[in-house]
């Protein structure tokens, strides 16, 4: 059985059964029908559906923000900027999926070659509750739009935002199945994974649950894409704009209550700069409210669950130990709900807690080098490789240092973010495989090649 709680409140909101045997055979049933219906339909019958998903989410924007708070406690203006972000995404794809899995002809001593991309058909995502809309649409839209069908295993403190995402397909006029949503205990997905049905997966979670979810969709063969956890180094140069680089550093670390795989989580800082950048960061970590996240002065609402909370603490506790120096926060205040302070760690060293494990939650770990040299190799020193920023005001020398990083990703003097026209993803314990644009689109077809000869 399902319980969700209000993380704010510690309330129980509803309790869900979990789908029986035959209703999950039912499902699975129906959704492989419905696939095999939907490759064959004409693209532009699929990107129609796309543009009227997006629709829906536009008109349901208040009520499905309203959902995201009430379940995991997000900032209610985050949580509908949450829902805006969906529907961009499926209104990219509506308009691009054309183009990026139009054929391509490749020159060959053939009559006529090219390379298609057709659906693998129906991917099992096993998504996570801390952007319960997102990370299961940034999946869905251009699964969909490839032709391909998606069956869902939300995480089970967001049950009432899985049933929601599957009634906005409803009311889109989807065929019946072609999304659908499953309520098993975690200790089932093995099962879903080796139905003959399920072609493929992908999960956006911790890495411990990657691996698991890998090995498992390995021995079996079948294609999986993994986003993973991060430590997401925040690199400042000592010829940074500082207080720029210190603004954007608040908003990348605490938004979201800083719960989120992306989040710069270890901020560092050349020595010369240091003692500055710090002064910026508080001054702006200090004016954060947290509080009810369904107040829209609010910035931080609780951390989603009281147990991520704890662990979260113990990391500010051995970190101090260690030596670290708590400029900021670090206390668990009274009351009722999953709430913890912005917190900021300084003179954090590499062994500590909070720069050698991912810190899921509003904690910033500023860690102190001597040169830009000293600030790669700490920011490559970890075992996750998701996200990267670099902050300089020398952009030739950026580009090569951005090469340097072992991330998938590397933003230049701006804030890691996902974009549904650029490529995301990790290396290393962060995954593999990339979401988003022309790239990952086609992670779930079957690049084809079509040769007809004679050859010439």
């Amino acid at each position: 059985m399902y319980t969700t709680l209000n993380p704010a409140t510690g309330e129980t909101l509803r309790e869900f059964d979990f789908h029986t045997e035959s209703q999950i055979e039912a499902k699975l049933s129906l959704a492989d029908s419905v696939q095999r219906k939907w490759r064959c339909c004409p693209m532009a019958e699929r990107t129609a559906l796309l543009e009227r998903v997006a629709s829906v989410l536009r008109r349901r924007r208040s009520e499905l923000g309203y959902l995201i708070t009430l379940e995991m406690g997000k900032p209610i203006a985050e949580a509908e900027g949450e829902i805006d972000k969906c529907a961009w995404n499926f209104e990219h794809y509506a308009a691009q999926a054309a183009t990026y899995l139009a054929d391509e002809k490749i020159a060959s001593s053939a009559a006529d070659s090219r390379v298609v991309y057709d659906p693998l058909g129906l991917v099992l995502a096993v998504m996570p509750w801390n952007y319960p809309f997102w990370q299961v649409l940034r999946f869905a839209a251009p699964a969909l739009a490839a032709g391909n069908g998606a069956v869902l295993k939300h995480a089970s403190n967001v049950p009432q935002c899985a049933m929601a995402l599957e009634s906005v397909f409803v009311e889109a006029g989807a065929p019946g199945g072609l999304f659908t949503n499953t309520l098993v205990a975690g200790s089932q997905v093995h099962r879903l994974i080796a139905d003959p049905r399920i072609a493929a997966v992908t999960l956006t979670g911790s890495t411990p649950v990657g691996m698991q979810v890998a090995s498992q969709a390995g021995s079996l063969l079948k294609k999986q894409v993994l986003e993973l956890g991060g430590s997401d180094p925040f690199i400042v140069l000592a010829d940074a704009d500082v207080d720029a680089a210190a603004k954007v550093a608040v908003k990348a670390r605490f938004s979201n209550t800083g719960q989120s795989c992306i989040s710069s989580k270890r901020f560092i800082v050349e020595d010369a700069v240091a003692d500055r950048f710090v002064q910026a960061f508080l001054s702006c970590a200090e004016k954060l409210t947290v509080g009810d996240p369904l107040r829209r002065d609010v910035d931080m609402g609780s951390m989603a669950r009281t147990s991520l909370r704890t662990d979260l603490h113990d990391q500010v506790i051995r970190s101090v130990s260690a030596g670290a120096h708590l400029v900021f926060g670090g206390k668990i205040p009274d009351g009722a709900g999953a709430f913890y302070p912005a917190t900021v760690l300084d003179f954090v060293s590499p062994e500590m807690a909070a720069a050698k494990e991912e810190t899921f939650g509003p904690v910033a770990a500023i860690l102190r080098v001597a040169n830009a040299d000293a600030a790669i190799e700490l920011g490559n020193g970890t075992e996750f490789g998701l996200g990267a920023a670099l902050w300089t005001s020398d952009i030739g020398r950026a580009a090569g240092l951005a090469r340097r990083i072992e991330a998938g990703a590397v933003f230049v003097n701006g804030m890691v973010a996902s974009d549904p026209r650029l490529p995301f993803g990790g290396i290393k314990q962060s995954g593999y495989g990339r979401e988003l644009g022309a790239w990952g689109i086609r992670e779930f077809t079957n690049t084809k090649l079509v040769w007809t000869g004679p050859a010439h």
